[in-house]
């Protein structure tokens, strides 16, 4: 596994003195061994780009993993599964959208991989790397002129009758909604081990400050820098208007219990993984020990990112 190191250069950069663990934290590779590579094969440039990524690691005597649906995709043998394939590389590179880049930090949350997103989608929110400055962005990588960008994970498990039936990571979300039939659902919720209340409506939000941006932004919800450590609940849809969004700090428990008696009802891992719940099954909630680790460049600034992913100030 790669070492890393924190420099006085990087602390420098930050002003200020090492401390662990920090928000965002610039981190210098002492050995490259491996770069892993996700793909979304629906893009029409994937393969195009695909192709020329792996022509030009391996041109550089870097070792290239390949995920199944990318080796497919390069009619090449020896892919690995998805589930493998962030405990071998060292570095993940993707090659999508935002979407790709939250099934990328479930994978791999647990060795901390670092992630390099190639944006081939729309907004783009995580994706670090416009396609057309792809090249440069590796060189930066491998010329270690790179900063670590530490985001807040939530760990789910949902009981029923005292027992685990699912759990799960998120980087951005899990969300508690209705079924197909258009009626609301009923919830309960506590923090902290205290009830809060009880909630009628579409379902409920809880997310990171990464995904203030995601659902939650279309539902209501503010946009919370992610260097934030605290969570957000927004409600979606509530039959009592006065439920609002609420933050609450990063350290709490949420435990949201399905009280009513719904078919279809589902917590809803990042948008990608889903979980029937039945009534009684209670979802709780709390902040990972792991976090998604991004790669970053140093003029990059979150707030010139919203600025161009909202289109602010362009009227």
């Amino acid at each position: 596994m790669t070492a890393y190191a924190l420099t006085q250069k990087c602390a420098s950069r930050y002003n200020r003195t090492p401390v662990y663990p920090p928000t965002t934290i610039c981190l210098v590779p002492m050995k490259s061994k491996s770069i892993g590579i996700l793909t979304k094969p629906k893009f029409p440039e994937v393969k195009t780009t695909l192709l020329g990524v792996v022509t030009w690691l391996r041109a550089r005597s870097i070792d290239v993993l390949l995920d199944t649906t990318s080796a497919t995709l390069l009619n090449e043998q020896g892919g690995i599964p998805k589930t493998q394939l962030a405990e071998k590389a060292d570095v993940l590179l993707v090659l999508g959208g935002d979407g790709t880049i939250l099934s990328a930090a479930r994978l791999a949350a647990e060795r901390g991989s670092p992630i390099l997103g190639v944006n081939m989608g729309g907004l783009g929110f995580l994706t670090e790397v416009r396609l057309d400055n792809l090249y440069p962005s590796l060189e930066r990588v491998f010329a270690n002129d790179y900063t670590l960008d530490e985001r807040l994970m939530l760990a789910t498990h949902v009981h029923r009758h005292g027992e685990t039936v699912a759990q799960g990571l998120v980087l951005n979300d899990i969300v508690i909604s209705k079924g197909t039939i258009a009626r609301m659902i009923e919830l309960q919720i506590a923090i902290g081990g205290q009830f809060v209340t009880n909630l009628r409506g579409d379902g409920l939000i809880i997310g990171t400050p990464t995904g203030s941006t995601a659902y939650s932004l279309s539902a209501g919800g503010p946009i919370m820098n992610p260097a934030l450590q605290a969570l957000i609940m927004t409600p979606i849809c509530p039959h009592t208007l006065t439920h609002r969004p609420l933050i609450v700090p990063g350290d709490v428990v949420i435990e949201v219990t399905l009280t009513s008696q719904d078919d279809g009802s589902t917590a809803t891992l990042d948008g990608q993984v889903g979980v029937a719940m039945t009534q009684g099954d209670t979802a709780v909630i709390r902040a990972s020990d792991y976090r998604t680790r991004l790669i970053r460049f140093p003029e990059s600034h979150y707030y010139e990112v919203l600025r161009e992913k909202l289109k602010w100030g362009h009227g």
